[in-house]
């Protein structure tokens, strides 16, 4: 079994480490560089902005204590849910999706080696980032409480286990489903647990309720807060058993803590048995009937006999032929749209964190922060829209895969091709964006002043930021990936993120001066001077420059780059 397990797990092994060699190329040192660089960045922020709150926790008599581990209790229940998240999706593609799958079921290999290896490379693909940034949160509390070394072992063994938990329960699941759904609707396993998961995600936040951490008549009580978060340290809870490793370590309980990791190194092991025992009795059933044909969960709207795509007959038939296989392949590739109730519910959540925004009980004056927090949104509401365009915008052109070709060999020119993409993925994008940044405004009550300048500069960012998305996802395609939406963890989706985050504290830093003086001046019944207008002027026009630059040079590229491709 063991000499099975290394040769099916030797392909993974040596591509991995060849995708991390330097190379000949000076382009694949930089790409290294960049990624270690970038990582590093947010290794040392994560640890200082940890650091400086348990600094904080500890100059707070009677509650630093109390405060600091219940912080570590919600950052383990936070690891956990994105763990399982992670996992679930990692499962069903590693098990079931996998377009290997096919060959390595038909080698004289037993399913149940098949499916351990699968699931070795899923929970590593799903847990090594979790693990590697949960360091700078277990060295600022060690460093903090003045912990030794066998804290930190403790803690990453503990951490380790969390992992193998959440990847033996999210297989279960996986298998489970794909053995209950009827032959052909695999994929739609996507849509259950999506949901499943947006709701839990709810539910967590609401039960850990930040917002009373900022309310300063309830901060007084604390403890009956703090006593209301008891229902997330069940004892029956793995999260509960890792905050037990920690914490005892953390206080020197050596026995406590040693007992709690044997616990969780139990619990994980048992759930690894169970999987290995479903898997040996149901996983092959499951991956058989996951062959089948998938059937269509939705069918197309018509209104008589006129169907939706009757409202692109303003196009060529050639791009409106492409704008068709645009919006049929988004909807029949369930995973991509299912992820969709995810993001609603983050968004539902970003809402209502400004709903519950006590302004009105802080000592500075409320319409100043109304409006800094308006001005503050829109670049955090830009930021979600880079978000959202990273996921389903980058890997637009990279969803083509192998039937690129065709895209090559059609009537209709490479930059004919790459705005309809733009268009597609524009108009949904904008209306969301905008009606996230005017309701968000309407909570906050902020002046038409700063209503305006936000519905204006998120207009104009939104196509910089979906034709940034699409011009670097054509110049840094992946159509070889089984799984192309990968393309957004890929290099170019790295650039892609950084210059989107570049322009948008750009265009928010040109505007913050003249803004902030226009402002007062419209608090205070003061016109604007002459100078103060030119510079408005100039501010808002050296942005919409920057924005226009951002559609079309990264559309050129991209054009250029699949020419040549």
């Amino acid at each position: 079994m063991q000499s099975i397990l290394s040769v099916l797990l030797r392909p993974r092994l040596l591509s991995t480490l060849q995708g991390i060699k330097p190379g000949k190329k000076k382009g694949n040192r930089w790409r290294i560089f960049i990624f270690i660089f970038i990582g590093a960045v947010f290794w040392l922020g994560a640890f200082i902005i940890f650091f400086r709150i348990l600094n904080y926790f500890q100059s707070v008599e009677g509650f630093g204590d109390i405060l600091a581990l219940r912080l570590l209790s919600m950052i383990v229940i936070t690891f956990f849910t994105l763990l399982l998240f992670s996992n679930i999706i990692n499962s069903l593609s590693h098990l079931y999706l996998s377009r290997d799958l096919s060959l390595l079921h038909s080698l004289p290999v037993p399913a149940k080696d098949i499916f351990i290896s699968r699931w070795l490379v899923s929970a590593f693909d799903s847990s090594w980032m979790v693990i590697l940034f949960s360091f700078p949160v277990f060295l600022s509390y060690g460093m903090i409480y003045q912990a030794g070394a066998g804290f930190y072992l403790l803690s990453i063994a503990g951490m380790v286990f969390l992992c193998l938990i959440a990847a033996a329960i999210s297989s279960i699941l996986v298998m489970l489903g794909a053995v209950i759904l009827p032959a052909g609707k695999i994929r739609s396993l996507f849509i259950v647990l999506g949901v499943a998961l947006a709701i839990l995600l709810v539910l967590v936040l609401r039960i850990i309720r930040p917002e009373q951490l900022v309310n300063p008549q309830t901060f007084a009580s604390v403890v009956i807060y703090l006593n209301s978060l008891q229902a997330l340290d069940a004892a029956y809870l793995p999260t509960t058993w890792i905050s037990d490793v920690v914490s005892a370590a953390l206080k020197g309980d050596w026995k406590f803590s040693l007992f709690s990791i044997a616990l969780s190194a139990s619990f994980a092991f048992s759930l690894i048995f169970i999987n290995e025992s479903i898997a040996k009795a149901s996983y092959f059933r499951g991956f058989s009937r996951a062959q089948t044909t998938a059937k269509r969960l939705f069918y197309p709207v018509t209104l008589g006999n006129y169907n939706w795509d009757a409202l692109l007959n303003f196009l060529s038939p050639a791009a409106k032929a492409f704008a068709v296989k645009e919006i049929k392949t988004f909807f029949r590739d369930s995973t991509q749209w299912p992820q969709l109730f995810l993001i609603c519910a983050l968004i539902v959540i970003y809402l209502y964190n400004f709903s519950v925004l006590p302004l009105e009980k802080s000592p500075v004056n409320m319409i100043y922060l109304q409006n800094v927090f308006s001005f503050l949104n829109m670049g955090l509401a830009a930021f979600v829209l880079s978000a959202i365009a990273a996921r389903f915008v980058f890997p637009a052109v990279s969803m083509e895969s192998e039937a690129f070709w065709i895209i090559k060999a059609a009537p209709v020119s490479i930059k004919t091709f790459l705005w309809i993409k733009f268009f597609l993925y524009y108009i949904p994008l904008l209306l969301v964006s905008e009606i996230l940044i005017i309701v968000s405004n309407i909570l906050l009550g902020v002046t038409p002043f700063i209503m305006a300048l936000s519905i204006i500069t998120i207009f104009c960012l939104v196509p910089a930021i979906v034709a940034m998305a699409i011009g670097l996802g054509a110049r840094y395609p992946d159509f070889k990936s089984e799984n192309p939406a990968m393309a957004a963890t890929s290099f170019g989706g790295l650039l892609f993120m950084l210059c989107s985050f570049a322009l948008i504290a750009a265009v928010i830093i040109i505007e913050a001066g003249p803004v902030y003086y226009t402002f007062m001046a419209d608090v205070h019944g003061r016109n604007l001077s002459l100078m103060h207008v030119v510079r408005l002027i100039a501010s808002f026009s050296l942005a919409l420059l920057l924005c226009v630059f951002a559609v079309f040079y990264p559309m050129r590229v991209g054009e250029k780059h699949l020419s040549k491709t």
